[in-house]
C-alpha cells in the first residue's frame, strides 16, 4: 500500500512531466490513468487474471469474431 509520501511524491513526478499549459483537467485524467494502471498491475500480481474463455465471452458480448 502507498504511503502517503509516496503519492506526493508521484505527484510531484507527474507535475514535472506534464506541459506548462496543463489544465486541472489534464492533471485529474493523467492522475486516473496513473491509479488504474497501478491498481491493474497490482491485480496481475496477484494472478488475477481472466480465463481465455472469459475474453472470449466478453468479445462476443461486444461483436468481435475470434478466430479459435
Amino acid at each position: 500500500m502507498q504511503t502517503a509520501n509516496d503519492i506526493k511524491k508521484a505527484l510531484h513526478s507527474l507535475a514535472d512531466q506534464l506541459p506548462d499549459d496543463a489544465t486541472w483537467k489534464d492533471i485529474a485524467y493523467e492522475a486516473y490513468v496513473r491509479q488504474e494502471i497501478e491498481a491493474g498491475l497490482a491485480e496481475a500480481k496477484r494472478g488475477e487474471f481472466a480465463s481465455e474463455d472469459e475474453i472470449k465471452d466478453a468479445f462476443k458480448l461486444w461483436g468481435v469474431q475470434v478466430e479459435t
